[in-house]
């Protein structure tokens, strides 16, 4: 009977849970992992069941690529912010050294163009040509690092679709504004900083001309009232007692003789002068007239020996003076065969002939004392110039006899030129030159 009864309950078990199995009423549940979806279903091992919906997979290949495209954003815009953040330091340390320069503390808080206009791009040269040059070329070299970086910021990022097409995403329009502001106001400043500068430059210029106008000015009034002083200077004993002093090899000191020459045939030229310059004691006198600047000449030039020249033709003359004493001094010319003489303390000391015979001294030139002429009356050369003092020049157009001369020489008779005679009143003198009172005899013999 048990038996049986255990039978008849297995046979019904069987039949129910068969049934069970055919119908498909049988449901497993389990537990959802954290964070998981409430949609998603697990299987038991605890795997996500994937879903094979094309629709789904598009969707979450989307969320995929925008979570990339943002994470893409954000990296561009980290780095733009430290791009941005440089050039703000920068432009800080440049208006922090317009502040800090001398020129920015002395003008003050209250112009803006001055703080911008004064020592902000650093030590700069102080010849304001060469600063204009340097700022044009910092602002050149600013100007195109600060373009090269907005065109490089200008450049798309790309991204991958789902396609694999590049999609462009663009600078945010905020970025590319502060980027061309802070470049326009870069601009701005080393702009002003340029026009600062000039109107510097033409302000120096302007006062270097204007102070170099008053110097002159001053040294002309200076001049001319030394000249005016000479010339009502009354401490001449007479007429003939001063001598022309030149004492340094310049090429503006000399004293002039305000009477021309006729035409001569022949001529004597006698004077005291007294030099040490070495080497050479330089030109005595010269006679230029239009033509033939060195018509007439006495020089010693260098470690040559005096010569005369008469109408650029020369002979040297046997004479040493430059021992720093009075030396007396005569030169006889005719222009018959050219005959010339030379006399020293009255003692003649050489003769020849041949020069410039039959020549003419031409008249309507100028004589100079201590320069010689390059052209009539002017362009001297300081090599050439005398150096010493010069007195009783005296010219005539004859050729004195040796016992004139002799007089002459030891102060035992007085004869001044009939053609140049040494007057107070025919010489004057320029560029330093002076004149002063001398009674030649006596100081010839105190130098003895």
């Amino acid at each position: 009977m048990l038996t049986l009864v255990v039978g008849l309950l297995y046979l019904v078990s069987g039949r129910t849970v068969r049934s069970q199995e055919a119908t498909g009423s049988r449901f497993v549940c389990n537990a959802i992992p954290p964070g998981a979806e409430p949609g998603c279903g697990y299987g038991p091992t605890g795997n996500r069941v994937q879903s094979s919906s094309p629709v789904e997979d598009e969707l979450r290949n989307t969320i995929i690529q925008l979570r990339e495209t943002i994470l893409q954003q954000k990296e561009t815009i980290v780095s733009q912010q430290g791009t941005i953040k440089e050039l703000n330091s920068k432009l800080a340390r440049c208006e922090a050294a317009a502040d800090e320069s001398p020129q920015g503390k002395s003008r003050g808080q209250g112009s803006r163009r001055k703080e911008y206009g004064k020592n902000t791009m650093g030590d700069l040269p102080r010849d304001p040509g060469e600063t204009i040059d340097q700022l044009g070329k910092t602002m050149q070299s600013l100007k195109g690092r600060l373009e090269n970086l907005e065109q490089s910021l200008r450049l798309p990022s790309t991204n991958v679709s789902a396609g694999g097409v590049s999609a462009l995403t663009p600078l945010p329009l905020e970025l590319r504004e502060l980027l061309r502001q802070r470049l326009g106001a870069l601009e701005t400043q080393l702009l002003r900083k340029v026009a600062d500068l000039e109107e510097e430059k033409s302000q120096l210029y302007n006062d270097t001309a204007a102070h170099r106008q008053r110097t002159e000015s001053a040294l002309n009034s200076l001049l001319e009232r030394i000249t005016e002083l000479e010339k009502n200077n009354n401490a001449f004993k007479s007429p003939e007692d001063f001598k022309v002093s030149l004492p340094l090899r310049t090429n503006y000191l000399y004293g002039r003789i305000k009477k021309s020459l006729p035409e001569m045939y022949a001529f004597t030229v006698c004077m005291w002068l007294k030099s040490g310059a070495s080497p050479g004691i330089g030109t005595p006198f010269s006679y230029g007239v239009p033509g033939q600047a060195n018509e007439i000449v006495l020089i010693e030039w260098g470690n040559n020996p005096i010569e005369l020249l008469v109408n650029d033709k020369v002979a040297q003359l046997p004479l040493s003076v430059s021992d720093g004493r009075w030396h007396h001094i005569c030169i006889t010319w005719t222009t018959r065969d050219g005959f010339w003489e030379a006399y020293q303390d009255g003692e003649r000391l050489g003769t020849g002939d041949n020069l410039a015979p039959w020549h003419p001294i031409k008249p309507g030139g100028v004589i100079i004392l201590g320069q010689e002429q390059d052209v009539v009356g002017g362009r001297f050369d300081a090599t050439q110039a005398f150096v010493g003092e010069l007195s009783q020049f005296n010219m005539w157009d004859r050729v004195l006899r040796p016992v004139d001369i002799m007089g002459l020489a030891n102060c035992s008779a007085y004869m001044p030129g009939n053609v140049v005679p040494w007057i107070d009143a025919n010489v004057e003198v320029f560029g330093g030159a002076s004149k002063t009172a001398l009674e030649i005899c006596e100081d010839r013999a105190f130098d003895s």
